[in-house]
């Protein structure tokens, strides 16, 4: 017999089914509530809301797992290329040899973008955050492929928006770092894997050869993977509340970067290297920081450690933190000041017995803020190479939403505001 549960109002019972998920977690389909009883249900934040059905991601908080398509990230983090990772989460499973070749030749076919993009940066002021921009020109995209946004979309015209907007993330990313440093820009090299031209377009100038170092690359494909989706975050809810009225890929995608750049979302990072340049500044004496951050009274609070979501810990961060020591060693930056502070920190949470028992161990916004430092990435761009990973899981979300034919997303509300009232002329108004 199907579980589900009773509701008992004003004397009248009300069956509401259970939906259980693969993973066995459960919930109460509310669907009807409001037709049977005109009630809704007052949820602030939707914490305890589950808004759709999705088979991409499955999050375990108290357990600290993370799994895309069922795959755990710690495998897919240590034998995977990040555009394995987003084949996966946009098209449900690992790619053979043959598919991973077709879609990165795809991609590199696509990476270039419109001239007419260079003239939008140049009506930015020069002080325009990075992810204004980056928002502004993914948008803009719909503007040059205008048949993107039909309803419609035959599956051919869907996958073809899902390549551009793949390839052309971080070409749009690169050149707005570079048109923000006042650098000349770099055009995409067709000869490199998806890490190492972006690195390439970041960081290479015309007048020297760059040279690549295999151990940032292999760090950046950690990263990018490690962010590629996280399931119904506000950035990934906004894309597909956004998309569920039918808005193009480009459109939605968009709405979702002005969410990651929110700084109670996508800013932990940059929050991370502030803190740690504050401490420096006032003489790195990090235990007296600690034990401000044990202070009830004290405002000051750790950056980069606890999470919103893991009550445990952050399965990414085991995984980060050794590409970060990779990356120091790799650079020879592992006795910088900096780095001094934040290993003392870092030390301090896992040893002291007030952030152990309060679980407030270090998480992937901790290491990887350390990893954009030491690469010599502005701390505005933090949020940028955040949404640059994020990109495969808000498509897939997207595309999920569409394929499964959801509703527009139409939240109700509870109104706390005047009971009616007649109007009155504006000579009468005390």
């Amino acid at each position: 017999m199907a579980e589900s549960a009773e509701l008992i109002l004003d004397g009248k019972s009300i069956t509401l089914p259970v939906i259980e998920g693969t993973e066995h977690e459960k919930a109460f389909d509310i669907g009807k509530l409001r037709d049977q009883t005109g009630y809704v249900t007052l949820d602030s934040g939707y914490k305890n809301t589950g808004a759709t059905k999705s088979a991409i991601t499955f999050l375990d908080g108290e357990e600290g797992i993370l799994r895309y398509r069922g795959y755990p990230i710690e495998q897919l983090a240590e034998k995977s290329s990040f555009l394995e990772v987003a084949y996966l989460l946009i098209y449900g499973a690992l790619p053979t040899e043959a598919e991973l070749a077709h879609f990165s030749g795809q991609i590199t076919k696509h990476t270039l973008v419109h001239e007419d993009m260079r003239k939008i940066f140049d009506g930015f002021p020069s002080a325009t955050h990075p992810m204004a921009i980056l928002s502004s020109l993914i948008c803009a995209l719909t503007g040059f492929y205008p048949q993107s946004v039909s309803p419609d979309l035959s599956p051919e015209e869907m996958e073809l928006n899902i390549i551009r907007l793949l390839a052309k993330m971080p070409t749009i990313a690169a050149w707005t770092y570079k048109n923000n440093m006042g650098h000349p820009l770099n055009y995409p090299r067709n000869d490199m894997d998806y890490c190492a031209n972006f690195l390439y377009m970041m960081f290479s100038f015309p007048t020297e050869k760059y040279e690549m170092n295999p151990v940032v690359v292999s760090a950046l494909n950690k990263l990018l993977i490690l962010h590629a989706d996280h399931e119904q975050n506000c950035s990934t809810s906004t894309v597909r509340l956004v998309g569920s009225a039918n808005a193009s890929l480009y459109g939605s995608v968009s709405a979702g970067i002005n969410a990651l750049w929110g700084p109670l979302h996508g800013g932990a990072n940059q929050e991370v290297i502030e803190m740690l340049e504050a401490i420096e500044a006032d003489g790195g004496d990090t235990s007296k920081f600690i034990n401000k951050a044990k202070d009830k009274n004290d405002p000051f609070r750790l950056m980069g450690f606890g999470h919103r979501v893991y009550k445990n810990f952050d399965p990414r961060a085991k995984i980060i933190k050794v590409a970060a020591d990779e990356v120091l060693q790799a650079l020879g930056m592992q006795d910088s000041p900096l780095l001094k502070i934040a290993q003392e920190l870092e030390q301090a949470a896992l040893t002291d017995q007030y952030f152990i028992d309060r679980k407030l161990y270090p998480n992937v916004d901790f290491y990887s803020g350390i990893i954009y430092k030491a690469l010599g990435i502005p701390t505005e761009m933090f949020t940028v190479m955040f949404a640059l990973g994020r990109l495969p899981g808000w498509i897939a979300q997207w595309k999920e939403m569409r394929e499964n034919k959801e509703p527009i997303g139409r939240p109700r509300q509870i109104y706390t505001g005047e009971l009616e009232r007649d109007y009155v002329g504006i000579d009468a108004r005390a």
